[in-house]
């Protein structure tokens, strides 16, 4: 009779197996011959001049990190949406608890500025 955590580690080095060889393979099969015009700073085709780091603004980042973060919560209403005529009266009131801090989360952005694009 097999172990019932044989399967487990079965699947543990398969992923490995899979995760591995195709960067080992890349690797072993690359070419090695460095050339000075593959070494160069790629820019949209154009050579860098000056300062190439410029300062980056974080609300690019918080704007979509505060999309991310409301169309998940947003996919999480899809199954109680459609179970909705077979759901129990507490899995209502859970649904207007999860309604009410999505809104407060709204709020929160709202008024941190992250929903402000420039």
């Amino acid at each position: 009779m097999i172990h019932p955590f044989a399967v487990v580690g079965l699947f543990l080095v398969v992923s490995l197996i899979f995760g591995v060889a195709p960067i080992a393979l890349a690797w072993l099969l690359s070419p090695k011959k460095l050339n000075p015009r593959k070494q160069q700073v790629y820019e949209s085709g154009n050579p860098t001049f000056g300062e190439t780091w410029i300062e980056f603004k974080p609300q690019y980042y918080l704007f979509g990190l505060a999309f991310l973060a409301f169309d998940v919560e947003a996919a999480f209403l899809f199954p109680w949406a459609l179970a909705y005529n077979q759901l129990a009266l507490y899995a209502v009131f859970e649904a207007a608890v999860f309604l009410g801090l999505l809104g407060v989360s709204l709020v929160f952005v709202w008024r941190k500025g992250w929903l402000e694009w420039m």
